[in-house]
């Protein structure tokens, strides 16, 4: 198992090292000033930001758990996503499973 991240004092914390090594768990740092070699998590991280944080005031951190999971469920089922041809991921799921590939195997 591996870990890919950037190198933000968030994340190269001796507890985060720690708990890594504890679950056999490779760190992997992406280069500093590159993040489009981690992509796929920059662009998730843009998004979860404006989409959600910047745009609420929570009065609870039960409050944040709560939306957090309805935003999720929207993000990975329903909304769609340029990486998928501008289709919800459960449209680009049902056409994977119905094709000839799908069939195939």
């Amino acid at each position: 198992k591996q870990l890919r991240m950037d190198n933000g004092p968030e994340l190269i914390s001796e507890q985060l090292t720690d708990w890594c090594k504890a679950h056999d768990i490779e760190l992997i740092y992406i280069q500093p000033g590159k993040p489009q070699q981690n992509g796929f998590v920059e662009r998730f991280n843009g998004s979860f930001r404006r989409e959600f944080l910047n745009a609420y005031l929570f009065e609870s951190i039960e409050q944040v758990r709560d939306m957090a999971w309805v935003w999720m469920c929207d993000y990975n089922e329903e909304r769609t996503h340029e990486s998928l041809g501008n289709i919800p991921p459960t449209e680009y799921r049902r056409k994977l499973e119905t094709s000839s590939y799908a069939l195939s195997r």
